[in-house]
């Protein structure tokens, strides 16, 4: 697939985003999203899951990443969930269809870490823009917000976090650089709601702006399959362990 196939096809599932749940599972079922997996596995899983953060939808696409049906999923702090819009929510997220299980058998993880990483990737830019049309638009003391150096700064930081996130996305081809790909994206897009927040000020705790809800969004797909600080240490321990780095990427 050539680079202008690949714009349709991105612009194609962007304008499905309008909806969410099973209506949007539905519509991307229809759009031939399970063909697009099978075929262009990393394609279907950097574009459709990018484009769920940055619209701020949802659909139960993780369950097809993870081999189909309902698996249970491992959650931060020793926890277990099931993406099941059959079932009742567990208060995780109130706009998510998860709702935690007593416990799980054992899953190959790297492809479903890709697919998290990118979404947490697309909603720390959806964050980034959010801040930086902020800055662009708001003027205070006579001068546009994005004129002070420390509001710059912060949006510099989480601009790098975001690209460096994406950097190691693109490089993830096996389950240990699977694993710091996520934790990479994770710490990106908490950092995205950090210093997004704070150049906000306090539009960004309104319930009628945004930001919240793709804040909450990170929070919850951050725990997914191991939250950044998890895996963070379990990628040292390993290293520890084995006395040497293996090598991620061909240079």
């Amino acid at each position: 697939m050539d680079a202008a196939e690949s714009e349709l096809l991105t612009e194609t599932f962007r304008k499905t985003m309008t909806t969410s749940g099973p209506a949007l599972d539905a519509a991307l079922t229809e759009l031939g999203w399970h063909e697009l997996l099978a075929e262009y596995p990393e394609l279907a899983i950097r574009t459709v899951f990018g484009l769920l953060g940055e619209t701020g939808a949802h659909a139960s696409l993780l369950n097809d990443v993870m081999g189909g049906g309902t698996p249970p999923l491992p959650y931060t702090g020793g926890r277990w969930v099931v993406w099941d819009h059959a079932g009742e929510g567990s208060g995780i997220d109130p706009e998510l269809p998860l709702r935690t299980v007593p416990s799980g058998d054992p899953l190959p993880l790297a492809m479903g870490r890709r697919a998290l990483g990118w979404w947490l990737l697309g909603t720390g830019r959806a964050m980034l823009t959010l801040a930086r049309t902020h800055a662009l638009d708001r003027v205070q003391f006579g001068r546009p917000l994005g004129a002070f150096q420390a509001v710059r700064h912060r949006l510099a930081e989480t601009l790098v976090a975001l690209e460096g996130a994406e950097a190691t996305l693109v490089a993830a081809t096996d389950p240990f650089g699977s694993l710091l790909a996520k934790a990479a994206a994770g710490e990106a897009a908490l950092t995205a709601a950090r210093h997004c927040q704070q150049v906000l000020g306090g539009i960004g705790f309104t319930a009628e702006h945004p930001l919240h809800c793709h804040v909450r969004r990170a929070l919850v797909l951050d725990g997914l399959l191991g939250s950044a600080r998890e895996l963070t240490r379990e990628a040292g321990a390993r290293l520890r362990a084995e006395g040497a780095t293996p090598r991620l990427v061909q240079l």
